[in-house]
């Protein structure tokens, strides 16, 4: 049954809870807005979807109603409590108990054991009780035990969270087929970002190299409690079959160095890395002035080797 504010309030009352801003606990309560995001991420039963604070579980109980396996990662220890008595007993629920980042350059480790997936280098270590530990990391619980590694990120996305995650999935981790996530429309602006605007980054890049962008929907405060004083919007960014440069990755970081720099001309910005401007392209241009296909030309001529 889908959960009102009423019964939220009631699941949080009873444990002496309440939201809580500092893990941008805004619960998404517009179950017509619920729906549509779902619908847009075409889940079919039996697929494995990704769920980042899935807080009491609005949207992780209408991916189980359509036969979804969800592997949910929540690090508030209250919620956790709340979604372990809530889907007690359900096979494909599974409760990653933790922060789903591992420092800001990798997903957790416990939660990609859970997914089925590789990790970007080594691999979790998993103790005789189950629970997963990642070097110097604290403790995250979960059932190990993947599909394949191929999955999909539905999610209601903590603010603090959304950019590292999406990063991370679109650059390091092809198994995600898509991303269909509802995070502030700032975020939402920069994914797809067009040169020559504030907006545009290294994040506008690496989501257009790697996924097709578009939007789902346009979020009021009104459809979540708490209200968030900003508004969200729900995106879909669906992976490429081929994306549009082998090595994202290395992009990334190469537009992460020219954009710390984004008003200085291009000259100025490879000078300082010891790099010259290739022929034909003109030293005089900005980074954010670059559509992204020069982008990748310039990472193939000089950047490669920074």
């Amino acid at each position: 049954m889908a959960q009102t504010v009423a019964s939220i309030k009631d699941l949080l009352a009873a444990r002496g809870m309440s939201p809580l801003k500092g893990f941008g606990q805004n619960f998404l309560i517009d179950q017509n807005m619920l729906r549509k995001l779902i619908d847009a991420a075409n889940v079919v039963p039996g697929e494995t979807v990704l769920e980042i604070g899935p807080g009491t579980g609005v949207l992780t109980d209408e991916l189980l109603a359509r036969g979804c396996r969800v592997v949910a990662c929540e690090i508030d220890r209250g919620m956790c409590a709340i979604l372990r008595e809530r889907f007690a007993g359900n096979a494909n629920f599974t409760l990653v108990e933790g922060d789903c980042l591992d420092g800001k350059h990798a997903i957790a480790p416990a939660v990609l054991a859970a997914l089925g997936v590789p990790p970007i280098g080594g691999s979790a270590t998993v103790g005789a009780d189950g629970v997963e530990t990642s070097g110097s990391h604290r403790p995250l619980k979960a059932a190990v035990g993947g599909t394949g590694g191929g999955f999909v990120h539905v999610a209601n996305l903590p603010y603090g969270a959304a950019t590292p995650v999406m990063s991370l999935l679109m650059a390091h981790h092809p198994q995600c087929r898509g991303l269909f996530v509802t995070i502030q429309r700032e975020v939402g602006d920069r994914l797809a970002g067009k040169p020559g605007t504030k907006e545009y980054g290294p994040l506008s890049v690496l989501a257009q190299v790697t996924c097709e962008v578009s939007l789902i929907a346009k979020l009021p405060p009104s459809c979540f409690w708490p209200q968030p004083d900003v508004t969200s919007i729900m995106m879909s960014l669906t992976r490429r079959p081929t994306p549009l440069h082998a090595d994202p990755a290395g992009l990334l970081a190469f537009c992460h160095a020219l954009f710390e720099q984004r008003r200085k001309q291009l000259q100025a910005v490879l000078r300082g890395m010891g790099k010259v401007v290739p022929a034909g392209v003109d030293p005089q241009i900005r980074a954010e002035a670059m559509s992204v296909q020069q982008l990748m030309a310039l990472y193939d001529a000089v950047g490669k080797s920074a």
